[in-house]
């Protein structure tokens, strides 16, 4: 009987202002598992590098990008940088990229860390990776039902 390919991984990546939150798919590709929080670099492209190393080192085959969208499902400002961050990144790695309705996702992250017992002032540290994971898993989660 031959082998069946491998699931394939993901990157998560919650892109803010400050701070990129990330988070890669297990080998099973059933749930986001966080990475790291990367502080956002003055130059767009030194981000996307270390987006791509991270790519690379956990060989992903495609690459989740939360779309932050107003809660009316419009495209916002922040929304269209996001488009075209995850472009670019696409460009740069030749992956697909998936662009993920993250509505709502860094509060969610907030409300789990608080019911964690995570003091508010510790929530910046991780936040973005949590935010991440909800990304990731949110993704996987369609695409175990389809």
């Amino acid at each position: 009987m031959p082998e069946s390919a491998p699931p394939p991984r993901y990157l998560g990546v919650d892109l803010g202002a400050k701070r990129i939150g990330v988070a890669v798919s297990d080998e099973l590709g059933l749930t986001a598992q966080p990475v790291l929080t990367l502080e956002v670099h003055r130059n767009p492209r030194d981000n996307l590098r270390s987006l791509a190393r991270l790519a690379r080192r956990f060989a992903v085959s495609a690459i989740v990008v939360g779309n932050p969208l107003h809660l009316s499902g419009d495209t916002s400002p922040r929304a269209r940088k996001t488009q075209q961050f995850a472009a670019d990144l696409g460009a740069l790695t030749g992956l697909p990229i998936h662009l993920w309705d993250e509505r709502l996702t860094t509060r969610e992250a907030h409300q789990i860390l608080y019911e964690s017992g995570r003091p508010r002032q510790d929530h910046k540290a991780v936040v973005d990776q949590v935010a991440a994971v909800l990304i990731l898993q949110s993704f996987l989660d369609e695409q175990s039902r389809k």
